[in-house]
């Protein structure tokens, strides 16, 4: 084998991990890299930004032809953010022939489909076309549907599809909230003797939480996990703690921070500020995960 790495294999991809292990050094801008997809971005405000971020281009491509891992220009793509960008070109080479990066308003990275102006519409309807999707199989497949039987279905092959990384693209508008909880409608009304009742009837016959109540709740563990050091991170860069003489309730509150825009206080920073500031201290301040799960749900249950 003269190039690649074995499809299944265990030790393959840790030998790919370390092969690559030095291109960060070569670039000064932001990079950030996952197996074989590399990204590299820069807030770029001046012509001397662009410049940099070319050079950095250049080493790269310096970098895979030195060790013989050369990039394809043909799948690579720019992508601009903010209103005032003024989305300069940039160049890799092709055979030998430098030529100019496409621009694209909407990429897929690991998952998720993220569009120039972080509004994630187009990556809610792709999870609501593959949620369809599955809906479909799991009517045309099973004949007997009680509400075990779609239950774990729907838990084990439809559900995580909706759920994937919505602390990145936690939906804010009304249409496209209506528009994930429709998937969880639909899946309920395959039961047969639930058919004829409200959607919340139903929800409380199978005993499943609306896919709202989910993305709150998994907003509140990704906190939890911040706050305990979980992530190696340094959590409050990402989630700045509240002053101690501004603390009232329990002692883990976050720092409010103000922002101008509607798509920055839609970011999982900010969100979750005032969501986890209300919680109760037994709550915030459970020992173990699945203890801070337990409390979570009573809680907001009884509330």
């Amino acid at each position: 084998m003269l190039s690649g790495v074995p499809q299944g294999s265990v030790l393959g991809p840790v030998l790919f991990v370390c092969y690559l292990n030095d291109m960060p050094a070569t670039v000064l801008s932001f990079i950030y890299m996952y197996a074989d997809d590399t990204k590299i971005g820069r807030e770029v405000g001046t012509e001397e930004d662009r410049k940099i971020l070319q050079a950095d281009l250049n080493r790269v491509e310096q970098w895979s032809d030195e060790w013989q891992l050369k990039f394809n220009s043909k799948k690579c793509r720019v992508v601009h953010f903010g209103h005032d960008n003024n989305k300069a070109t940039y160049t890799m080479k092709n055979e030998g022939v430098e030529v100019p990066l496409e621009h694209s308003t909407e990429e897929k990275d690991l998952g998720v489909w993220t569009d120039d102006k972080l509004k994630f519409a187009g990556h809610t309807g792709q999870v609501a076309a593959k949620g369809s999707q599955l809906l479909g199989l799991i009517k045309r497949s099973f004949v007997h549907r009680d509400s075990d039987v779609i239950k774990k279905l729907y838990k084990a092959l439809v559900r995580p599809h909706l759920e994937y990384a919505n602390v990145v693209w936690h939906p804010r508008y009304k249409k496209e909230i209506e528009q994930l909880e429709r998937f969880q409608r639909r899946a309920t009304k395959l039961v047969c003797s639930l058919q004829n009742l409200p959607y919340e009837s139903q929800l409380r016959q199978m005993k499943l939480p609306s896919l709202v109540y989910r993305r709150y709740r998994g907003d509140m563990i990704k906190v939890f996990k911040y706050l305990r050091v979980t992530y190696s991170v340094r959590s409050n860069d990402l989630l700045p703690r509240a002053p101690v003489t501004a603390l009232r309730g329990h002692d883990h509150k976050l720092f409010k921070r103000h922002c101008r825009s509607h798509v920055r206080s839609s970011f999982f920073s900010y969100r979750v500020v005032i969501s986890w500031n209300n919680l109760p201290n037994e709550v915030v301040s459970a020992p173990p995960l699945n203890s801070f799960k337990e409390r979570l749900d009573k809680y907001w249950k009884d509330y």
